[in-house]
């Protein structure tokens, strides 16, 4: 007997550089979300996006709600920086909250969100950066290491944002092959989980560029736990202050990895682009 799926509403957002479909879950169970990302996500024959985006009710007295963010191929990432503050935007514009921050729970660990206008600011946490505690198999800490792949060297230093991140530092990122060496280097076989690949180059002590490779995704616009990365990877090598704006092709955010708690906050937009129906 074929099962009657339901109609559920969802909604698609964006945030500097990705874009991610939501559906509100609070209420209601989705059982295979790995197949609904496939199938939703797919451009071609889907909605489209970069991630599926599920709210449910946290698991925890302490969460408000509870995130979890699905990639093209099915696999689960731990964190999601942009996809958070599109979450934030969801339960704030409608009335799902009244707590001025809310306390999000993911794979990655607990995050706390607030806004101010239309900007959102995610606690992303404090920052691994041992390899053990980023998830490669690398000793201590990863920092401007070189990787000889394909008859060059890169240069590598490894951060964890809840997720894990190797970022390397070139020049003109603009001109750079991601396309090239992204799938490489997250497939390296020091990344047991695989990894996300930022290309990045420091502009300025306070300004940084990138384009980013994202793990069970491919080349995206932005990265929001990327451009946390960047962030902490430009001070591990000395080369920017711990506030700085990075810019990716598809907008710039605010990261600044505070001393003194250490923890990383994250500050950007994030906006609707439209809702609808689809069944499930």
């Amino acid at each position: 007997m074929a099962v009657r799926l339901k109609e559920r509403e969802f909604v698609k957002m964006y945030a500097t550089g990705n874009d991610f479909i939501l559906l509100d879950c609070l209420h209601w169970t989705l059982q295979d979300p790995k197949k609904a990302a496939k199938t939703l996500l797919n451009r071609g024959t889907g909605i489209g996006a970069d991630q599926l985006i599920l709210i449910s009710k946290s698991r925890r007295k302490d969460g408000d709600v509870r995130m979890q963010a699905f990639n093209p191929d099915g696999s689960e990432a731990e964190m999601c920086g942009n996809g958070i503050r599109c979450l934030a935007k969801y339960l704030f514009d409608n009335g799902k909250t009244r707590k001025k921050t809310v306390s999000v729970e993911t794979l990655g660990g607990f995050r706390h969100i607030t806004t101010t206008g239309k900007l959102y600011t995610v606690d992303m946490g404090p920052p691994a950066i041992k390899g053990k505690e980023i998830g490669v198999n690398l000793n201590g800490r990863i920092i401007n290491r070189p990787l000889k792949m394909e008859g060059r060297e890169l240069r590598i230093t490894c951060v964890g944002m809840g997720n894990p991140h190797c970022v390397i530092f070139v020049e003109k990122p603009a001109d750079f092959a991601v396309t090239k060496f992204g799938p490489l280097v997250e497939h390296y076989h020091a990344f047991p989980r695989r990894i996300n690949v930022e290309f990045a180059e420091v502009i300025n002590r306070t300004e940084i560029v990138m384009r980013v490779w994202e793990r069970g995704t491919g080349e995206t616009q932005g990265c929001g736990t990327g451009a946390c990365a960047v962030a902490v990877a430009g001070v591990l090598n000395g080369t920017t202050e711990r506030d700085v704006t990075v810019h990716m092709p598809g907008g710039k955010v605010k990261v600044n990895w505070e001393r003194k708690a250490n923890t990383v906050f994250l500050t950007g937009p994030a906006q609707v682009i439209f809702a609808g129906n689809v069944e499930l």
